[in-house]
């Protein structure tokens, strides 16, 4: 079966879930945030902040086992969703975590109107902007205390995220971890992704109007054939009553 098939248990518990796990994600982005932006956090707030990092770890390995269990094609669920197991498996993944904040995109879609392409812009801006805040606290904390690290700052981190997701890389800025690097290679991809996505949206764009022209231009032309009928049939009449 696949992923569209009858799973009702399965939609109905993602459906009941998608805010509360909204929310734990912003929450978790929070307190991922807060230490690496505030380096020298008392360890009271420190605390809190992993207590609520573990917390919202937990609310997403609940979500996926509950998703497994409440799905009738477990091993397909499993081989569909590799990212999400990675997520829940794999603590240097945490920060995929943050993904969740795109179930924010099924609200905002309401009010983003019938058109696909609004959709695609609305979806594409959104994923952008959480992907690049994401990669630049990762990049922060991974380079912070690097020797001869570049990046050093959360302003640099940044710019240093804009420049690698658009694919532009000024190159004065560089990770020099391993951890940094991976970031980077991600971010990579994730810029190209979207790049796709842009140009497949633009290009959606064009293609609609020109057939748009075109349906204009043809409605057109039935208009004058139409109307030059008229005209003949009208002459043909005025002939026949003149010839009688």
């Amino acid at each position: 079966m696949n992923d569209n098939g009858t799973d009702v248990g399965r939609r109905r518990w993602e459906e009941r879930v998608d805010w509360p796990l909204t929310v734990a994600a912003v929450l978790f982005l929070l307190a991922y945030a807060w230490p690496i932006l505030q380096p020298d956090l008392a360890a009271g707030p420190l605390q809190a902040c992993r207590v609520v990092t573990v917390a919202a770890w937990l609310a997403f390995v609940l979500d996926y086992v509950v998703r497994v269990v409440l799905s009738r094609d477990r091993l397909g669920f499993v081989r569909r969703h590799l990212l999400d197991l990675l997520v829940v498996a794999l603590p240097v993944f945490r920060p995929l975590q943050l993904l969740r904040l795109v179930t924010l995109l099924s609200v905002l879609n309401r009010h983003a109107g019938a058109s696909l392409r609004g959709r695609v812009a609305m979806y594409v801006a959104t994923a952008s902007g959480i992907v690049v805040l994401v990669a630049a606290l990762a990049v922060l904390d991974a380079e912070r205390r690097a020797p001869g690290a570049r990046i050093d700052g959360f302003g640099q981190a940044l710019w240093w995220a804009v420049t690698t997701v658009t694919t532009v890389g000024y190159g004065d800025l560089y990770p020099v971890t391993a951890t940094g690097r991976f970031v980077a290679v991600g971010l990579m991809l994730a810029g190209i992704a979207l790049l796709g996505v842009v140009t497949a949206s633009v290009a959606s764009w064009l293609i609609d109007r020109v057939a748009e022209v075109e349906e204009e231009s043809q409605a057109a032309t039935r208009r004058d054939v139409q109307e030059l009928s008229r005209e003949i049939a009208a002459l043909r009449q005025e002939v026949e009553r003149l010839r009688t």
